[in-house]
């Protein structure tokens, strides 16, 4: 019990520091995407403001409850997720710095920033959907796929390859993952049952957004400007981009696309803790043994980096991978996956999630709107001595524990 104590002390207080850096009310930018609706057709984005609108008063304060609500139940999620799959086994020093690293990183710090983003009602569906697929109940979970595409597509990189994977995992035994197995008749109809939706919902955006669009910029930024508490800057922006079609994106964004993946200053500020990460997934899980497995771990962790074909925010893209990295631990660890004990604390890794930590905390944030971080210079230190000095002693004492008994 006190392990379990120690830990949910730490990782909140990781997730708590990240958050105060950056921490606001959401942005004009975000709250115009909760006043877009199927009032004057079905246009792409639309699902949430359609939803929110019919249980609520689009007013600033309720869009600004709703998304405090979205992303506060997303943390704890994540919250309840790590502790979890922390004590599923015995206790592994390597998963406490996954966590850690986890609730430090750029994708905690920029979720605080992004508050009313529709990013986050994406991770809750896709936890909620992994969750569905684990207790067997794929067309369901395949439903909400569906559903997440008309909240936002990029949901199709975000949700959908994740999904898959734990798919596979809950049909197959990751010592017997491969490609022959995937092409098995019973995986490819489970596949299928779960990709009909959602692919289905893709396609049906996709073309009404290139060829049935009823809506105009003027139109959608003179609703946005008549709600009274939407920026003419803000309308314009979303007013843009919601009736640029796909082709422009990708004819505008895609020839930036390798510079944006391999020679940007994310390549190494945020690849360095997603490189660890997999580090300790390559470690944790044996992966040495089936490396097949591992690439296609690595895959899906970067499919969101496909996005840089079709936008421009390059550190929101990038802060994905972290996301989705995590997911695959908590797929991977509740799966029928051979893991390894470390008996001795991992001082190499240790190493590098001290290099991780500092890198994320101490690299300048690019945020939004011309704000500023929140903590200085001087207690981001304190609190990141604070951090690694307790885990350091902390979690070498309760390493040697083993799983609590639970009544």
């Amino acid at each position: 019990m006190k392990s379990r104590i120690f830990l949910a002390v730490l990782y909140f207080y990781a997730l708590f520091f990240s958050v105060c850096r950056t921490v606001r009310f959401p942005n004009d930018w975000a709250m115009a995407h909760w006043l877009m609706d199927y009032h004057s057709g079905i246009i792409k984005r639309g699902l949430a403001g359609e939803i929110f609108g019919f249980l609520f008063t689009k007013t600033e304060l309720n869009i600004t409850i709703v998304s405090a609500v979205v992303l506060v139940v997303l943390y704890l999620a994540v919250l309840m997720i790590a502790l979890k799959e922390s004590f599923r086994k015995k206790i592994q020093p390597l998963a406490v710095l996954f966590y850690l690293t986890f609730f430090i990183s750029q994708y905690v710090v920029f979720s605080a920033h992004l508050i009313g983003y529709l990013d986050h009602l994406i991770f809750l569906m896709a936890i909620l959907t992994v969750f569905l697929i684990r207790k067997k109940k794929v067309f369901i979970a395949s439903l909400i796929a569906g559903l997440s595409v008309f909240i936002h597509e990029i949901s199709f990189f975000l949700l959908i390859p994740v999904s898959v994977f734990a798919l596979i995992l809950s049909e197959i035994q990751a010592r017997e993952f491969s490609l022959k197995k995937l092409m098995e008749g019973m995986m490819v109809r489970k596949m299928f049952i779960f990709l009909m939706l959602p692919v289905a919902s893709l396609v049906s955006v996709f073309y009404l957004q290139e060829y049935h669009l009823r809506l105009n910029h003027s139109q959608i930024f003179s609703s946005l400007k008549d709600s009274g508490f939407i920026s003419e800057s803000a309308a314009d922006s979303v007013a843009s981009g919601f009736t640029k079609s796909f082709a422009y994106q990708w004819e505008a964004q895609n020839p930036h696309f390798f510079q944006r993946i391999l020679m940007s200053t994310c390549t190494v500020f945020y690849g360095i803790p997603i490189a660890f990460m997999l580090l300790i997934i390559f470690k944790i899980f044996n992966l040495r043994k089936n490396l097949t497995l591992f690439f296609a771990t690595v895959f899906i962790c970067l499919c969101p980096l496909f996005l840089h074909a079709i936008a421009y925010d390059t550190y929101r893209i990038w802060t994905f991978p972290l996301m989705i990295v995590f997911l695959l631990f908590w797929i991977l660890n509740s799966s029928e996956t051979e893991s390894l004990n470390f008996e001795k604390f991992p001082k190499s890794e240790f190493i590098i999630f001290i290099i991780s930590l500092l890198l994320m905390v101490f690299t300048p944030l690019h945020l939004f709107d011309n704000e500023v971080e929140n903590v200085s210079f001087f207690n981001k230190m304190i609190v990141l001595l604070q951090i690694i000095f307790i885990t350091l002693f902390g979690v070498k004492k309760i390493s040697d524990l083993k799983k609590p008994e639970i009544k």
